[in-house]
């Protein structure tokens, strides 16, 4: 018996009969099985070492260019990692999955996060950057060859957001977890940017989930568990559920939308059109790579690929590098 055939065992022997096991998933390509790694654990790794998530640590979770304590897309999805391995585990569910799923979540995020997002459905006419987290997996990581990642952690990633649901629980943590990540450690940033204080928050919010970051993640958390436990889905306790509800109106209101930070989103915006309108007016100009795929997914798609996959600083200085004059002179 090999070591995964092992984990594989004990994964029918320990987890939960509702878990996922890792002996049961499916790839688009067959592929030989590893001596050592369930099909979950290979695609953790796969995601892990792939580009796409290389570059989210300089991609944008709420603040544009902020600084080196605010969070970024690698430190949010490894935060979302984290709390839904809390979770799965706590319900005996499968962590691997889980996991991978939960790092992967945000591969196909634009730069300058939502504002990108939102600038790309007005270019193309849809974007989501759920249904990108999944093209980038399944089309254009490896060259254009993907990482041929288990149908499981696809749906996982393509359903974290949006009007489906994820058909496995260890999905649907993933789902969950996002938002408490999110709405916690971007609550954290506000604070740590002078736009918040504990006391601006909503007395429900602060009576259930308390004040401090730490104290919210674990009282959603603890109820998630709790509520779940022994049934058939992902649930939060209708208490918890309204004040998590709260907390986001709040946020989009003193936060994600607020009016003060309506010029940095504009400018964010008109990077990402410019950019899109210039390598669509010029796809000689786009790198070697991405210039071989046009004969495949069209110069619209090409380009949308390229501008979402950019980095905010990569972003920027494309930018200034291609319509900002040299300040340069001579003696």
């Amino acid at each position: 018996m090999t070591i995964r055939e092992g984990i594989e065992e004990r994964e029918y022997l320990n987890l939960s009969p509702l878990a996922c096991k890792s002996k049961d998933s499916k790839r688009r390509f067959k592929e030989e099985p590893c001596d050592f790694r369930t099909d979950f654990q290979r695609d953790r790794d796969r995601i892990i070492h792939s580009k796409a998530f290389r570059r989210l640590k300089h991609k944008t979770q709420v603040y544009i260019a902020p600084g080196d304590h605010y969070r970024m897309r690698m430190t949010h999805s490894l935060e979302v990692a984290q709390i839904a391995r809390t979770i799965a585990r706590g319900l005996n569910l499968n962590e691997d999955l889980t996991e991978a799923a939960a790092l992967g979540h945000d591969v196909g995020h634009t730069p300058f996060g939502h504002v990108g997002e939102d600038a790309m459905k007005e270019i193309l006419g849809h974007f989501r950057h759920n249904e990108q987290s999944l093209r980038v997996v399944e089309y254009l990581e490896q060259n254009g060859e993907g990482l041929n990642l288990t149908n499981e952690v696809k749906d996982a990633i393509l359903n974290h957001s949006g009007r489906n649901l994820p058909s496995t629980l260890e999905g649907k943590i993933v789902r969950i977890s996002d938002r408490i990540a999110y709405l916690c450690h971007d609550y954290d940033d506000g604070i740590r940017a002078g736009r918040l204080t504990p006391n601006m928050l909503p007395k429900d919010v602060a009576e259930i989930f308390g004040i401090r970051p730490s104290k919210m993640i674990t009282a959603m958390v603890s109820d998630m568990i709790l509520t779940s436990s022994g049934k058939n889905d992902i649930i939060l306790s209708e208490s918890v559920q309204k004040s998590m509800d709260e907390f986001r109106d709040f946020m989009f209101e003193t936060i994600y939308h607020a009016k003060d930070l309506e010029i940095e989103r504009k400018k964010a915006a008109y990077v990402i059109h410019t950019l899109y309108e210039y390598f669509f007016s010029h796809p000689d100009k786009l790198p070697e790579d991405f210039r071989k795929r046009e004969n495949r997914w069209g110069l619209a798609l090409t380009v949308a690929d390229y501008i979402a996959g950019l980095t905010d600083l990569f972003a920027i200085k494309t930018f200034e590098d291609i319509f900002i004059p040299s300040t340069m002179f001579g003696d």
